[in-house]
């Protein structure tokens, strides 16, 4: 017998029970994201290698050592697995010409890939809801994305599980004399600096404050703040984004630690927060990228956006209780002759009103049929035997919560479900 196969490492599957609590997930931030007039858009999986070089930066650790690239084995290009999805969306913009007559709002969702250790909550298959406002220049966007991020924490019941820090960058000349800082800063600290520090250095100093290695804090600490360095436009930008945030009522911290692991980033970096998962903790996390259309061929343009982890999200949904239904409605099961032909227009029926239905298939006996109805998850069963197909009745049985067994005519069991299916809707809006 051949040996069976497994996925490989750090690459899952989502199996059917696991599902509807992402299709919840995602269905929320989909009416989200439309309530605010962002637009879907869905760019390939694999790009060419020199659209993250370029766009994400040659010294970050993602094109350094976790991304996913290979030479096609036709035009010998080097392409890339997609590890995250702005440089994607820009791509597609220039190449489209898609803000030429207005700016753009529009999110994407979908497998993103890196090569890096699996651990809870990150994998090397992973995926991500990523939100794009391309052609927006003041701190309102910013603003906007933020406060859509605290609607969709709201709508999901996290929004107290869930804090924001954000941060200026400020812009390239600024970060120049901030990284020239940085790195007299800790050149005098130099035998203090772990190996990853040390190979950052120079090649991306900023990256330095991002560490995690206790041993490197205190000096972290002490190092220049670019917060203090910013010029008049930047911080202008940065008091009205607070002033925004404030208007809103978003509950925020400054935190100029703060720094994004991607280059593309200038002024506004903000990331949401729990202390749910451990030290996994960011959510969500994004900023403004004005400089990143030029740096993939395109006309300056301004850009802000944010990127999600669902696997993440999950987690935190579970953390928190949420739960969703992962069976139909309603699970007809059937036996003779003249209960099949009635049972297949019951089930049409039932469809046609908006009901999940699972039509039993196989034949079997009333009781190994109710085993399966059991076992998948509906809430009713719907019983047609001869008897009912001559009487032209459907037999409904409730499989949850208890209640009695009841006769419905035919013609009349869509509308009785419906309103079965109402009484019985949770809390959240579910059944």
């Amino acid at each position: 017998m051949a040996t069976a196969l497994q996925a490989v490492r750090g690459m899952n599957d989502v199996l059917p029970d696991e599902a509807p609590l992402w299709q919840r997930f995602e269905d929320t931030a989909r009416r989200v994201f439309e309530r605010y007039g962002y637009r879907n858009l869905r760019v390939p999986i694999v790009e060419p290698t020199p659209l993250y070089v370029r766009g994400i930066g040659e010294h970050t650790d993602v094109v350094e050592k976790e991304m996913y690239t290979f030479e096609d084995r036709l035009s010998g290009e080097s392409l890339t697995l997609r590890p995250e999805a702005t440089a994607g969306i820009v791509r597609a913009a220039i190449q489209h010409n898609l803000i030429y007559e207005r700016p753009l709002r529009a999110w994407t969702a979908g497998p993103m890939f890196r090569h890096e250790r699996p651990q809870k909550g990150r994998y090397r298959q992973f995926h991500q809801l990523d939100v794009e406002a391309l052609g927006f220049a003041g701190p309102d966007v910013d603003a906007e994305q933020i406060v859509m991020l605290a609607r969709l924490w709201r709508e999901l019941g996290l929004a107290d599980g869930i804090r924001l820090s954000i941060n200026s960058i400020g812009d390239a000349d600024e970060r120049q004399a901030h990284r020239s800082a940085l790195v007299e800063h800790f050149e005098r600290h130099h035998d203090l600096l772990d190996e990853d520090a040390k190979r950052r250095l120079h090649a991306n100093p900023l990256r330095i404050l991002d560490s995690k290695n206790p041993a490197l804090q205190d000096v972290i600490h002490a190092a220049p703040k670019l917060i203090d360095r910013l010029g008049p436009d930047s911080r202008a930008h940065f008091d009205a984004l607070q002033a925004l945030l404030h208007e809103a009522g978003v509950v925020f911290e400054v935190d100029p630690r703060l720094v994004r692991g991607l280059d593309y980033y200038n002024r506004t970096v903000f990331e949401w927060v729990t202390d749910r998962l451990g030290a996994q903790g960011t959510v969500a996390g994004g900023g403004r990228y004005d400089g990143l259309f030029g740096q993939l061929g395109g006309k300056p343009t301004p850009a802000c956006g944010f990127g999600m982890g669902i696997e993440r999200m999950i987690l935190l949904l579970e953390a928190a209780g949420a739960q969703a239904q992962s069976g139909p409605d309603a699970y007809l099961v059937h036996a003779g002759e003249r209960a099949a032909p009635l049972a297949r227009k019951v089930a049409e029926s039932l469809r046609d009103g908006g009901a999940a239905v699972a039509l039993h298939a196989g034949g079997g006996s009333f009781k190994s049929q109710m085993k399966r109805a059991d076992a998948s998850g509906a809430r009713y069963a719907l019983i047609i035997g001869d008897n009912e197909a001559a009487s032209g009745t459907v037999a409904v049985k409730p499989l949850r919560g208890g209640g009695e067994q009841t006769e419905v005519p035919a013609e009349r069991i869509a509308a009785h479900l419906r309103e079965l299916l109402t009484m019985t809707k949770d809390d959240d809006g579910l059944v």
